[in-house]
């Protein structure tokens, strides 16, 4: 009899203990579950990501939000509109008379005066280029002196010249009254009115200041959103994008776009060559035509609403991707943005 036989025979309690079936169970779920861990981290594939924040703008640069501006200087006598208003191309907004009440009679009674002047200085060349004329022939026909000759032509010539200023006059006083009666300031194009500067007839504005905030109606929608320096050379136009818009119901994996809801499809259009003040890049995106869901209406995405962007890099391995964020390294480069959706 074995050696081990013999102490079984003394410890018959240890020999009559078995392992129970539950604890079988669970080892033998903790080994399947470890390989299956094992196989999710080597073959399951995830698209990496760069993502950043932003929000909703325009691509034209006409389409965006706009600075209405005083075209002379003058009092603010009245305003047609209010925060929040729809105004329609061409509508007054703010009407702004100068201190002076009586500057446009007198305006016009200046342009009136510098016209009969300069109808006064064309009468007086006409003349001169006639006497100019008969000068010539005469001293040709050896009847009048050379120099008187000359005279005529040097009367001429000064009588040019006031014509030529009287004209110019004319003109600026012309530039003053277009000026003048610009001064009711409309809107450039169907929009909202976000805000009007806060002014009563005691309100004196300079040329060019701001006198309203406007959106124009109708615009192409864009994001812009601000991607870290570390991964912006990965990031290309035509990389494709998905985004979550702000109070938007969704459910986001950004390594499987493909199962995401609630989130729309992007194209990078631009990718700006200098970082902001803040150290990070803009990234400008518009809505894919590939994708199956056009973006959310106005009503619901407005101008300025903040995004939440992810752009589409290199497809790896789920163990990859964590290893990699581990060591904190960039994605991967040789694909970047190809990654579909």
């Amino acid at each position: 009899m074995s050696e081990h036989a013999q102490h079984q025979d003394y410890f018959r309690t240890l020999h009559a203990i078995k392992v129970p079936r539950v604890t079988r169970v669970v080892a033998l779920l903790l080994i399947v579950a470890c390989a299956l861990l094992v196989a999710f981290l080597a073959f399951v594939p995830w698209i990496q990501t760069t993502s950043g924040m932003g929000r909703v703008t325009a691509l034209n640069p006409n389409d965006r939000q706009q600075e209405i501006n005083a075209l002379v200087p003058g009092r603010i006598d009245e305003w047609y509109v209010q925060d929040g208003m729809h105004v329609s191309a061409g509508d007054p907004i703010v009407k702004i008379v100068d201190n002076d009440p009586n500057l446009l009679e007198r305006l016009e009674a200046e342009r009136t005066q510098v016209m009969a002047k300069l109808e006064a200085a064309q009468q007086a060349r006409r003349t001169a280029e006639i006497d100019e004329r008969r000068m010539q022939e005469l001293y040709e026909e050896g009847l009048e002196s050379r120099r008187n000759a000359e005279q005529a032509a040097i009367k001429v010539d000064t009588l040019e010249a006031n014509v030529a200023e009287a004209a110019a006059e004319l003109n600026r006083i012309e530039i003053n009254l277009s000026r003048q009666s610009a001064q009711t300031v409309v809107a450039p194009r169907d929009g909202v009115i976000l805000s009007v500067n806060a002014g009563d007839a005691a309100t004196y504005v300079a040329a060019g200041q701001r006198v309203a905030t406007f959106v124009p109606d109708n615009v192409k929608q864009a994001v812009e959103i601000f991607i870290n320096g570390r991964d912006v050379a990965l990031i290309s136009p035509g990389a494709r994008a998905r985004l979550q818009f702000e109070s938007w119901p969704s459910v986001q994996f950004s390594g499987w776009p493909s199962v995401a809801i609630g989130t729309f499809g992007a194209v990078v259009v631009s990718v700006d060559a200098s970082a902001q003040s803040n150290g990070l890049f803009r990234v400008l995106l518009i809505d894919d035509p590939l994708d199956s869901t056009s973006w959310p209406s106005d009503n619901f995405v407005r101008f300025g609403s903040i995004v939440r962007g992810w752009i589409l890099l290199e497809r790896v391995t789920v163990g990859y991707e964590l290893w990699r964020l581990l060591n904190n390294f960039p994605p991967d480069f040789k694909a970047a943005g190809n990654a579909t959706n």
